[in-house]
């Protein structure tokens, strides 16, 4: 049996990398340590051409690449020189009667698959940039990982030079184990990305088997609470956001920060851009204020007034460039974290001044109507679905009160509805003049949520000073049917006049005869957003 903890002398090499960035660099550390370098086609001539001596891998196999170089590393010449057991005497007789030389470490980065489908490739693209001798060679070293070091990484470079260096050109068990892990996730990850995006090609909505995968953006501080361990992985999906976005200050995001930063530029972006600017405000993944306005100050304004309670410590989003004038009225309270698809030089030196408010850009908003998958971990196993990415325009709302909404409470209807969908269930959102004036979220009564967002309401009117709740006179939100007249009422006692909804329930003649008797004008959307 092989010594797992024995140190492991580095003499021979097999280079063979798609992505080249450092790999020159790499080799001729390699060469000034003695190491004789073999490779393949490109990566080869990309060495040769830089003075290094490599020999060939078709002539240690003594077969050319072949099919496009689908066939080169595939053969005994290379595999039995990555899997023999240097210290099994068997295994040694049976390289020295093939001629088989021994690999003592393997630098692959494989095919650019997941790259080639983030552009949009067609199928038989995508399917020739499925790699098959990378990983065969790469899980071959990782399994000897007792006797050979493999490298997946570009980062990892420096690292196996230090390594050699510290152990007299020999690598150590425990650097090698490590390498090791790191390949197999890394074999793990494309085959992810190969099988996710194959189902999707055939249009398989629930594959027998399914898998994720991420690669590492941040180990942070704790998870949710001080006693649990956590990290941050990205998807290389390319989704404008907390995973995209260049942080310019603060100290470093947290579990919590980062999830409510994700839930707030989600919920902003769907607001278009190019129709005005639109501010959100968010504390525990809900939003305690969302606001269009017509300058992000006003935006910003309209959203914090809507609770200034619990935007203390919560998490901003716009959906244009961060100006000074709105920078400035953000410092006015405490805020955790700002993001927004850029920030002129004038609002980065307003925020440079407050050295734990983290600043958050991206090059753009994620697209609310985009498909994709949201995956939620359960007891035994995890539950996969579409993302939500419905939208409702105006066409698409059934009138079925006598009286039909107003333009006006048209169109802050439609934007309760897109505020609503970003709220946990069960959701109440009453809106007024393109801003929200209470939230009600995450109740088990969808009546206790339009209690509490009215109370929020009437709370606030006391702050501003205003003589009356700012839901007087407002519309109002629901994220899924009222099943009872009920929910309808004690939104209308509050002073809404307007109501949008799904539809869909067994009374929903009862509601809607509620809200003739009451004034109301009510639409059906036909679609639910349930959050939970």
């Amino acid at each position: 049996m092989s010594d797992p903890a024995a140190l492991a002398p580095v003499r021979r090499a097999l280079l063979s990398v798609s992505d080249k960035t450092g790999v020159i660099e790499f080799a001729r550390g390699l060469a000034k340590r003695s190491v004789a370098l073999l490779s393949t086609g490109g990566t080869a001539s990309l060495l040769r051409d830089a003075g290094l001596a490599v020999a060939d891998v078709a002539d240690v196999t003594g077969f050319p690449e072949m099919m496009d170089g689908r066939v080169k590393t595939l053969h005994p010449a290379v595999h039995g020189g990555l899997l023999a057991l240097r210290d099994n005497a068997e295994h040694v007789a049976a390289m020295a009667a093939h001629g088989i030389a021994p690999i003592d470490l393997l630098v692959v980065n494989l095919y650019p698959f997941e790259a080639t489908v983030a552009k949009g490739a067609d199928y038989d693209t995508c399917i020739e940039n499925i790699d098959i001798g990378g990983p065969a060679m790469i899980r071959a070293a990782a399994k000897n990982h007792a006797h050979v070091a493999v490298v997946v990484d570009t980062e990892d470079y420096a690292a196996v030079l230090a390594d050699m260096d510290a152990h007299d050109g020999q690598t150590s068990p425990g650097f090698r184990r490590t390498l090791a892990q790191r390949a197999y996730a890394r074999t793990a990850a494309y085959d992810a990305a190969v099988s996710t995006w194959l189902a999707s090609a055939i249009g398989e909505t629930a594959p027998r088997r399914r898998a994720f995968a991420g690669t590492l953006a941040q180990t942070l501080r704790y998870g949710e609470n001080p006693h649990q361990t956590a990290a941050f992985y990205a998807d290389g999906s390319g989704r404008p956001g907390v995973a995209t976005a260049k942080q310019w200050q603060g100290k470093e995001l947290s579990y919590n920060n980062i999830n409510d930063t994700d839930a707030a530029f989600e919920l902003v972006a769907e607001f278009d851009p190019a129709e005005a600017p639109a501010c959100a405000i968010i504390k525990h993944a809900n939003p305690c204020g969302v606001a269009r306005g017509a300058t992000m100050l006003d935006a910003y304004k309209a959203a914090y007034d809507c609770d200034r309670t619990s935007a203390f410590g919560g998490i901003v989003a716009l959906n244009r460039p961060l100006d000074a004038a709105t920078a400035q009225e953000i410092c006015q309270i405490f805020t955790e974290v700002v993001i927004a698809p850029g920030a002129d030089d004038a609002a980065r030196a307003v925020f440079a001044a407050k050295k734990n408010l983290r600043l958050l850009t991206t090059d753009g908003l994620p697209d609310p109507t985009t498909p994709g998958l949201t995956c939620r971990q359960v007891s035994g196993g995890f539950l996969v679905q579409d993302r939500d990415n419905g939208v409702i325009a105006a066409a698409d709302l059934r009138v079925v009160t006598r009286r039909a909404p107003t333009e006006a409470e048209l169109a802050d209807l439609l934007f309760a509805w897109k505020v609503a969908k970003h709220v946990k269930s069960n959701a109440i959102v009453y809106v007024k003049g393109g801003a929200t004036v209470g939230v009600g979220a995450g109740q088990m009564s969808r009546v206790d949520s339009t209690r509490i967002a009215a109370r929020k309401s009437a709370d606030m009117a006391e702050v501003l000073g205003l003589g009356e709740p700012t839901v007087r006179g407002s519309v109002v939100a629901s994220d899924a049917f009222f099943p009872f007249p009920d929910g309808l009422l004690t939104a209308a006692e509050a002073g809404a006049t307007a109501v949008i909804q799904p539809g869909g329930s067994m009374r929903d003649a009862d509601v809607i005869a509620a809200a003739d008797a009451a004034g109301l004008a009510m639409v059906f959307t036909g679609q639910r957003h349930f959050r939970h």
